[in-house]
């Protein structure tokens, strides 16, 4: 399915507007919506004369940083590393070492307190090191915070995680990437260096218009930060997956928590915050998850509305003050504007589980009324009509999926004659009728 033509001409319009605003050499642009593509868009002069725009690589910068993640929670999911494990547990040339007890929390939440940059030459315009080198170079006494004591977005901090995945797994970063993320989600035009179609990256004068060249180099140990080249039509598909989870890579739910907060800026207030690889920004349904993406002569953003189920990328080939998030965020508004999100299917619940049974209807925390009502295969609790807490049965345990009472198991006591007494889950009693004297009450009934 594809948006209508009325569509795709407002959404042209913006990326035109992105275009001559920003004064990009040329724009690329994707939307996906439920996991499938609906849109493409260009503007601008052709970034490689006589091929298909949608077919052109770019260099996606920091979005590569995503890809480093992804490689890691791989691991953390697959029992070979912990998320509280410092790097040095797997890179023992760190031991000893300023940064040894950083651990890879906070090294994917740039919560580390390593300083931003790697010492030496701008390593984004200059051929890149070995790990070894990287490190000898980098003895952890340019520090900028100690761990955990503000967000400091950190380049280095992804050249040490790309070598934890990598040593994991026995194989360089780049074939690590290609075989557990790009080969399985079907990316074939996405690529270490440039191959076939490639557009040149620019930066342009400030005062004359002009465009000079920028190069395009080979990152070493800095690569896992930003290294890697993809065209629009492979960022839409890593959109869909963001948006969806794939079985062979990572599942939603473990998508989910790498889009949990972790840090954030005091400076950014609630505008944007990063969880585990991942940009979070406010916008869409409440939450965007994904990340920018800056070299020198490009800019990228890939972002999924995982609630509204769209996703959408921009590539551009300069580096200028243009902000390739908010022409992003602004196409996801326009695609909702004019074709809002559907919700999804009321669909009969195939029965109450035997734990829950007895459990859907009204129940009451202290006075005020709750419904639990099945939906699917969980159980959701709604207070004046809104969703307060979601439960899964997971494993014989009633577990909280979502609002308060997250995590947190949910525990039905029954009477002898396995009639529903009463609800517990941490500390919170829940009762047919307003402080039953039966339940046992924290505190007990008023007037008792």
């Amino acid at each position: 399915m594809t948006v209508s033509d009325s569509t795709a001409r407002r959404l042209l319009a913006r990326i035109a507007g992105a275009q001559s605003t920003g004064r990009l050499p040329s724009v690329v642009a994707g939307l996906v919506r439920d996991g499938e593509p609906v849109w493409f868009g260009s503007y601008g002069g052709p970034a490689v004369v006589g091929h298909d725009q949608l077919d052109v690589q770019y260099r996606i910068g920091s979005i590569t940083k995503t890809m480093t993640a992804v490689l890691v929670l791989q691991l953390v999911r697959d029992g070979r590393v912990a998320l509280d494990d410092p790097a040095s547990a797997v890179l023992e040339e760190l031991a000893g070492h300023a940064y040894a007890d950083r651990s890879l929390r906070t090294l994917l939440a740039h919560d580390a307190g390593l300083q931003s940059e790697p010492a030496g030459s701008w390593w984004e315009r200059t051929p890149g090191s070995s790990f070894a080198e990287l490190m000898a170079a980098n003895d952890g006494s340019g520090a900028a915070f100690g761990a955990h004591e503000r967000f400091h977005y950190s380049n280095l901090g992804y050249g040490i995680l790309g070598e934890v995945a990598a040593r994991l797994l026995g194989t360089t970063w780049w074939d690590a990437v290609r075989e557990c993320i790009v080969r399985p989600l079907g990316m074939t035009r996405s690529s270490y260096l440039p191959e076939g179609a490639a557009a040149q990256g620019h930066s342009v004068h400030p005062y004359e218009g002009t465009l000079v060249d920028e190069p395009a180099t080979d990152n070493g140990a800095m690569a896992p930060a930003g290294q890697l080249w993809a065209t629009i039509t492979d960022l839409a598909t890593y959109a869909a997956f963001l948006g969806r989870g794939h079985a062979d890579v990572l599942s939603a739910d473990d998508l989910a928590r790498a889009f949990t907060p972790q840090s954030g800026s005091p400076e950014d207030g609630l505008r944007s915050a990063h969880g585990l690889g991942f940009q979070l920004f406010a916008g869409g349904s409440g939450t965007l998850a994904g990340h920018t993406g800056s070299m020198p002569g490009f800019l990228a953003t890939v972002l999924v509305d995982r609630r509204r189920r769209t996703g959408g990328v921009v590539l551009a080939n300069a580096t200028t003050g243009f902000s390739p998030a908010e022409a992003v965020i602004g196409l996801l508004e326009e695609l909702e504007r004019c074709e809002p999100t559907l919700p999804e299917p009321w669909r009969p619940a195939a029965g109450v589980p035997p734990d829950l049974a007895g459990v859907p209807g009204v129940w009451h925390w202290g006075n005020t009324p709750f419904v639990f009502a099945m939906e699917g295969t969980e159980l959701v609790a709604r207070r004046n009509g809104l969703e307060a807490y979601r439960f899964a049965v997971r494993d014989g345990r009633v577990v909280g999926r979502s609002g308060y009472h997250a995590g947190e198991e949910l525990h039905v006591v029954r009477r002898g004659d396995g009639s529903v007494a009463h609800l517990e889950v941490a500390t919170f009693v829940y009762t047919r009728t307003p402080y039953d004297p039966e339940a046992p009450i924290p505190g007990g009934a008023p007037g008792r």
